[in-house]
């Protein structure tokens, strides 16, 4: 079953003038420690002030010094890590090298699945109704613009704040994907022959996608400032809010009415190139934010300190207020019934969901007794699909790399 535990800010150049960040100060070069025995640190080794300085705003681009230790797994940290950046080994979290593996092993490409039965059914003047033609469009006009947010929130916040080789090895395999999605929004806008100008712009002409949007853009703006740093309670807390956000509910609630519908053509074999798209879609993003909820327990599990009663509760608000998005967003697409489905079941679904993630970063549920209205989707994700694969690629493929013969 579905493992449910497993136009951004215009960022100002920086000043030629602006100071370089301090060096750290070099120490006396150690012998290597024996293979496999934990060494400690000498008593001399110590930030000096001037690195500490700089620790909040590690890039890994600081000046290579001669006659530093080597690292050590203790000395890796997600956020606020002094250790030098460039070095991938030792592993310290391996749950994050492991979902890279994965995401590597689980590669597509959106030409690759068969459009040509979306294209005779779109351009049928009979072959859908209206409402069912609304739904495609406003799921890709929402989906085109939200891994796009995604993607560039990735690059210019999230990767410059996560101190961590390994976790950001994944972040540049999701940033890829992100892309890959927006490619398989495009792929399917150009076959199905929509107005790419339209589909692209809701996000500025529909009010329920664009309140998911403008509701995002604030918890990335603020850590796309090139003045903002980690290292204190406050920003620490405003990292682990912003990743919330992204992580829990743009890609684990704002995804999810969207996913619901789209899958849902595919069930009654309609769309089936759309729907497969997103199969592959929603695979990956399950994946992304089993990563970002990882990443957020290890940051509290690191820092206790931040997950304040008051700052849970903050957490809570905002989980809340992002339902309710969803819901208008599943009203506004469905104001009739369609596919077998209506919007008051996403009014129980959404608040599932919900339960679902709250209980993932451990928080109370805000729905208690809310059930799943659709069960059919973990079975989307997580059955074996008995497909002819010269027909078209099970939902499971994995690269040729990646297969056992056992």
């Amino acid at each position: 079953m579905l493992e449910w535990d497993d136009a951004p800010a215009a960022v100002p150049a920086p000043s030629p003038a602006r100071a370089m960040p301090p060096r750290l100060q070099a120490v006396p070069v150690r012998t290597p420690e024996p293979k496999g025995v934990r060494v400690p640190p000498p008593d001399d080794f110590e930030l000096t002030p001037s690195a500490a300085q700089a620790e909040a705003g590690a890039t890994g681009l600081e000046a290579v010094e001669m006659g530093a230790r080597r690292i050590q797994v203790d000395d890796k940290k997600i956020i606020n890590c002094r250790a030098d950046l460039n070095q991938l080994v030792p592993f310290k979290y391996e749950w994050a090298w492991k979902k890279y593996l994965d995401a590597c092993n689980n590669h597509w490409m959106p030409q690759e699945i068969n459009m040509s039965a979306d294209i005779a059914l779109w351009q049928d003047p009979n072959g859908l109704t209206e409402d069912e033609r609304t739904i495609i469009k406003r799921s890709l006009g929402f989906f085109s613009t939200a891994d796009s947010l995604v993607a560039n929130n990735l690059v210019l916040a999230v990767y410059r704040h996560l101190t961590n080789p390994e976790c950001r090895q994944y972040l540049l395999r999701q940033a890829f994907e992100e892309a890959i999605h927006t490619h398989a929004y495009q792929y399917c806008i150009e076959s199905l022959g929509l107005d790419e100008a339209e589909v692209f712009n809701m996000y500025r002409e529909i009010p329920s996608i664009h309140d998911k949007a403008a509701w995002s853009l604030p918890f990335t703006q603020s850590l796309a400032d090139q003045e903002f740093h980690t290292g204190t309670p406050e920003n620490d807390q405003r990292l682990l809010r912003d990743l919330i956000a992204f992580y829990v509910v743009f890609e684990g609630i704002f995804f999810y009415v969207g996913f619901v519908q789209l899958l849902s053509f595919g069930r009654r074999n309609k769309m089936v190139g759309v729907s497969e798209q997103i199969q592959y879609i929603m695979r990956d993003e399950s994946m992304h934010m089993n990563f970002g909820i990882d990443v957020i327990n290890q940051i509290k599990i690191e820092n206790p300190h931040l997950w304040t009663a008051q700052f849970q509760q903050e957490i809570a608000d905002m989980l809340n207020e992002a339902t309710q998005l969803e819901i208008k967003y599943a009203h506004d697409t469905m104001p009739r019934g369609v596919l077998g489905l209506n919007a008051s079941q996403f009014n129980e679904y959404l608040k599932f969901v919900c339960n679902r993630r709250c209980s993932q970063i451990g928080l109370k549920q805000l729905y208690p007794g809310a059930e799943n209205p659709f069960p059919w989707m973990s079975e989307v994700m997580d059955l074996k699909k008995e497909k002819n694969f010269f027909e078209t690629r099970v939902t499971e493929y994995q690269t040729g790399g990646a297969l056992s013969w056992d």
